[in-house]
């Protein structure tokens, strides 16, 4: 064989070879049939060839092409390349999601129509779902927000870092976390010590409390109360036997001659005691004394 047709051969070769091996890196696998459907989507979002395209996050196809419809401006329709006998139920739609680092997948969201499905050759309608990245738009207004409020906070910080009374303040914190630290062990040790022996001497007194009223209920309290009143009649009795006019009490109470005739007598009885005193020799007739005897 001539040298001429071995390098023909080994460059056709080495041309297949570098074929296949790109294929086979963008995901093209020429050795198995694969059927075609078409998707319709208003924006593609950065959507390339050979992007591999998933069900329920399984790799079922491709992306073969993409089409910008300059008859229906606002349409690209996508080609995907899908396993053969993939079936596809009719209801099922597409989405792209964004990539974090950049870049698009696209997903297929299988329906649960187990009566008709699309047929290859078929447009599936695509859904324009926001992705990571334009979430992460959506949340751009609300971190301003935030930032303003963290440039707001950091801007208070500084005003209290550089005030000069700071130093006395945290001075002031401490002494105050001192004192709290001493009222602490103060109130635990009332609790430890104090407050038990409080806790008996209530509990003392309850017991006491208990016997007392125990006590109370073993008195006689009715005939306490009957004795009582017994009592006070007696003495509404004799009241009114005293303010009776016909007792001895009454009479000297109410009739005034009583109580004048008891005066006079007293009055009399008063001057007989006086002249008595006076000249006693009027009422006193013998010697108090005895008669000397006569010396011999």
């Amino acid at each position: 064989m001539k040298t001429e047709v071995k390098i023909g051969i080994t460059g056709v070769v080495a041309i297949v070879a570098l074929f296949l091996g790109i294929n086979f890196l963008k995901g093209v696998n020429l050795f198995s049939t694969s059927e075609k459907y078409y998707i319709s989507f208003s924006n593609t979002k950065g959507l390339t060839k050979s992007s591999a395209v998933y069900a329920d996050g399984y790799k079922v196809g491709i992306v073969s092409d993409i089409d910008y419809d300059f008859n229906h401006p606002g349409n690209v329709v996508v080609e995907i390349s899908t396993d053969k006998g993939l079936r596809i139920p009719k209801g099922s739609s597409a989405q792209l999601d964004e990539a974090l680092l950049g870049g698009c997948t696209l997903n297929m969201l299988l329906a649960t129509n187990l009566l008709e499905s699309y047929h290859p050759g078929d447009t599936i309608m695509g859904n324009d779902v926001s992705g990571l990245m334009a979430k992460v738009g959506d949340m751009v207004p609300q971190l301003e927000e935030v930032v303003a409020k963290v440039d707001t906070l950091v801007a208070t910080l500084n005003t209290l870092v550089s005030n000069p009374n700071l130093p006395l303040i945290i001075q002031n914190a401490e002494l105050i976390t001192e004192n709290l630290n001493k009222s602490t062990q103060q109130l635990n040790t009332l609790l430890r010590n104090d407050i038990p022996q409080l806790t008996g001497t209530f509990t003392k007194a309850g017991e006491n409390v208990t016997t007392l009223t125990d006590k109370m209920n073993q008195l006689d309290l009715q005939a306490t109360l009957d004795n009582v009143n017994q009592t006070i009649s007696s003495v509404h009795e004799m009241m009114e036997k005293m303010q009776s006019p016909q007792g001895t009490l009454g009479k000297l109470m109410n009739d005034p001659s009583v109580y004048d005739n008891l005066n006079h007598t007293v009055q009399s009885a008063d001057s007989l005691v006086s002249d008595l005193k006076a000249h006693p020799k009027r009422y006193v007739h013998f010697s108090v004394f005895g008669k000397k005897e006569s010396k011999k």
